[in-house]
């Protein structure tokens, strides 16, 4: 286990055997997403989106809750409108790199994620949540209707459930997140930290070029009619058909045998 040397304390890196630990580390304000704390999420995200040593991502954070949305305190200190617009744009590249990056982002979840911080664990892959845990889009309830966490929230849960949520501000608990699809999985908070580790050793003993042809195929397809959306699909499992992986994979099942996966070029 190694830390990541171009962090700052803000985000802490660890890197475990191809896969990367985020944790967000701003515990007094919940793990506000700070004009700073966008800084240093998307200089890792960068970073990661080019390592091809990196199979999967986890995303956390320190203190009673995961991430408590945007720095309010900051926000009304900067009563600008092309400020806001600045600011709401990188949080929306940042959130849309989590979805463009090449592998997995599992989102750990504990305390709250409210407003922007819903809209986080809207934008990962995977999320998994102690049961203590409670999401909502608050916004509403400041006069402020959350319209960038709506983008992520309504493409998880039903149209309906999200707009409910966005417009009473109610949290909901964790089992009820995992009910409506914004979550993978509830566990008990004492199981919250196996059940993430067990999750990525899964994905880990998986072919790193299926995890990346899927990933990026499986977002690209959402977006597309029936029709493309198969074309795209066929192209991509044809090329995923021609690499190594994939012979060895089959050969494998036939001999009855563990495979062993080619690592992705340097």
């Amino acid at each position: 286990m190694s830390t990541h040397p171009d962090t700052t304390n803000l985000l802490q890196r660890t890197d475990r055997n191809g896969a990367v630990y985020l944790t967000m580390n701003d515990p007094d304000k919940m793990n506000a997403l700070s004009e700073d704390m966008l800084t240093v999420l998307q200089a890792q995200l960068d970073l990661i989106a080019e390592d091809p040593s990196v199979r999967c991502v986890v995303l956390s954070g320190k203190g009673k809750a995961f991430c408590a949305g945007h720095d309010l305190k900051q926000m009304r200190a900067h009563p600008d409108q092309a400020y806001y617009q600045t600011l709401f744009r990188r949080c929306s590249t940042m959130m849309q790199s989590i979805v463009s990056l090449p592998v997995p982002v599992i989102a750990r979840v504990h305390g709250i994620a409210v407003a922007a911080g819903c809209q986080l664990v809207s934008s990962c892959d995977l999320a998994i949540a102690g049961r203590s845990a409670r999401f909502g889009v608050s916004g509403i309830n400041v006069g402020l209707f959350c319209s960038t966490p709506a983008v992520a929230l309504s493409r998880n849960v039903s149209a309906k459930r999200a707009f409910d949520m966005l417009v009473t501000g109610d949290l909901i608990d964790a089992e009820t997140a995992e009910d409506w699809g914004l979550i993978s999985s509830a566990v008990d908070d004492a199981e919250l930290d196996d059940a993430v580790v067990q999750k990525v050793d899964k994905i880990l003993s998986k072919s790193p070029s299926a995890i990346r042809f899927g990933k990026s195929m499986f977002h690209a397809q959402r977006q597309m009619s029936l029709s493309e959306a198969y074309e795209l699909a066929g192209n991509v499992m044809a090329d995923n058909m021609m690499t190594d992986d994939v012979s060895e994979g089959i050969d494998a099942f036939l001999e009855k045998r563990k495979p062993t996966w080619k690592q992705l070029p340097e």
